[in-house]
């Protein structure tokens, strides 16, 4: 895909009517052959938005018109091109425990163990310790009581959704590029990645990242494929193993998503995938129309069961979990 048509299409099916901001910038650098020039000196795979957006925002750029932008792109390129080419596009969204939640509720009132792929600093990897309010439900807590994290989600079609949240005995993770948050330079990189206008995202990504900050996770380097058996393998044999994942397959090649996924049929374990809906093939399964806008599809040991919004905002279930 050429880059101009890439920002153009993330101008109008990503941040439409989410970022301001980012839509100006977005159809402003589809339009600029001068920008357009330097982001072509990037790597392919780093050309992406989220990431140029991300890398200037950390050299400074400041919500604007585009071109104010313009220019900023011009004068800090250099800087801009070593922090993309030194960063991952690793958003790090809490909210996606929401749409999580009711696929991880596998094994009611036991210890379980979560392992995620794709982690980033593991904010995921917490759902028994945010709070949740969906639809018109009374909210569900953690057992000690509400959590500074409250996260919303509009539901369809009857999600399983518990009545108590999961008892996590052990909680690990992989990625290329685990980020530390004891370092603040690593928090000050994913509120990069959060688009200006949302700050209600901004607030809940500190609060997350507090509550990791007070028990961090284990996170380990390393490519998902050749380390996710080790990580399973490393569980107590007497607690059952959930493995998961969001956004995080759409960054792998063809072949490498074929090779995670016949791993992942191998290993004692449940597994949640949770993906655009063109990074996944699912073969015979038949799935209902997707709501409008950009969807999600969570999936349960490879079975689809539900549409949901890449933030957690919704949850569109059709399927079931045994």
């Amino acid at each position: 895909m050429e880059t101009s048509q890439r920002y153009r299409r993330f101008a109008e099916l990503e941040v439409r009517g989410f970022s301001p901001c980012y839509e100006e910038w977005s159809r402003g650098i589809a339009g600029s052959a001068r920008v357009l020039g330097l982001i072509d000196q990037l790597p392919e795979a780093k050309r992406q938005p989220n990431l140029v957006f991300g890398a200037a925002r950390y050299a400074g750029a400041v919500e604007s018109g585009f071109a104010e932008f313009e220019d900023f792109l011009n004068s800090r390129w250099a800087e801009i091109y070593e922090v993309a080419m030194t960063h991952r596009t690793q958003t790090n969204e809490a909210g996606r425990a929401a749409t999580l939640l009711p696929v991880l509720n596998l094994y009611p009132g036991q210890p379980v163990a979560l392992i995620e792929f794709g982690a980033s600093a593991g904010l995921c990897l917490y759902p028994d310790r945010y709070s949740y309010r969906y639809d018109d439900r009374p909210i569900l807590d953690p057992a000690e009581g509400r959590s500074e994290v409250v996260l919303s989600c509009a539901t369809s079609g009857h999600p399983p959704i518990p009545d108590a949240l999961p008892q996590v005995a052990y909680r690990a993770g992989v990625d290329l590029n685990p980020l530390d948050l004891a370092d603040a330079e690593n928090l000050r990189w994913l509120e990069c990645l959060i688009w200006p206008e949302q700050r209600g995202r901004l607030a809940r990504l500190r609060s997350a990242a507090a509550i990791v900050r007070r028990d961090p996770p284990e996170l380990v380097a390393g490519d998902l494929v050749d380390t996710i058996a080790d990580l399973v393998h490393a569980v107590p044999q007497d607690i059952p193993v959930i493995v998961f994942g969001s956004a995080v397959l759409t960054y792998l090649p063809p072949e490498r998503r074929a090779a995670f996924l016949e791993v992942m049929h191998t290993l004692p374990c449940r597994w949640i995938t949770n993906e655009g809906s063109a990074v996944l093939d699912f073969g015979s399964a038949t799935l209902p129309p997707a709501p409008t806008g950009i969807r999600m599809i969570t999936a349960l040991d490879g079975d689809p069961v539900a549409y949901a919004a890449p933030h957690g905002q919704t949850l569109d279930w059709f399927g079931t979990v045994e």
